[in-house]
């Protein structure tokens, strides 16, 4: 999505930046981690390919990426490409992927994917400050984002009707941490590629959201212009 170019993400436990060129090479670098593919369902890229891969995650009208960054101790009034989002602080990724949900022409689904790609940052609370933050930005912008997703198509309206996420059955940390924040699997059992499904219980908004963030003491949150680096 065009939606979040040039705006950045900051609460307690991590720091969101949209995915831009300079971090294909980290980002490519991550995905040759065959465990890494497997949990995220992603086929190896060459580099070019990767390139290629965040033009569209730029561009495309039903996905909307973030990098995951280690965390600023302060809130600054503006994000410096290159700088807090160096290689050595990125540490993985959020995404949503929107869909047509079945029989509701103005209704979509938002199926989200969470990955810290440093196993020595794992279990130390990124992960939820991550997804928390992210689905804070998604409420407080829902509607711009369902506008930029229905751009182009017939609906006239649209809603979100349900989030979801699919998580290897095996990843039992990933699935107790979603389970914490008010996933619930949708059935018994992992589905045919091995995933277990769940779907976020009731419908989201920022108050929900806001809720989470404190209950895990993540209030602190701040969005910020995210801006290139001078020449």
């Amino acid at each position: 999505m065009r939606f979040n170019k040039g705006r950045a993400v900051s609460v307690p436990g991590i720091l969101l930046v949209p995915y831009e060129r300079p971090h294909v090479i980290t980002y490519h670098e991550w995905m040759k981690d065959e465990d890494i593919r497997i949990a995220t369902a992603s086929e190896p890229l060459s580099l070019d390919e990767e390139y290629a891969m965040q033009q569209s995650w730029r561009a495309d009208h039903d996905k909307l990426t973030f990098i995951a960054c280690l965390p600023l101790d302060y809130a600054p009034e503006e994000v410096v490409a290159g700088a807090q989002d160096s290689p050595s602080r990125m540490i993985g990724d959020v995404n949503l992927f929107l869909s047509a949900a079945d029989g509701l022409p103005e209704g979509c689904i938002g199926e989200l994917e969470l990955m810290i790609a440093c196993s020595s940052l794992r279990r130390r609370g990124h992960g939820r400050a991550a997804i928390l933050a992210f689905l804070h930005y998604i409420t407080t912008h829902l509607q711009e984002i369902l506008d930029e997703y229905k751009n182009g198509l017939p609906a006239e309206k649209m809603s979100l009707v349900e989030l979801r996420v699919k998580i290897g059955s095996q990843n039992k940390s990933s699935i107790k941490l979603f389970e914490s924040i008010g996933f619930t699997q949708t059935r018994d059992g992992p589905n045919y590629f091995g995933e277990i499904e769940l779907a976020l219980e009731g419908p989201i908004s920022k108050g929900n959201t806001a809720g989470l963030l404190q209950k895990y003491g993540l209030q602190e949150y701040h969005e910020m212009p995210y801006i290139e680096a001078p020449s």
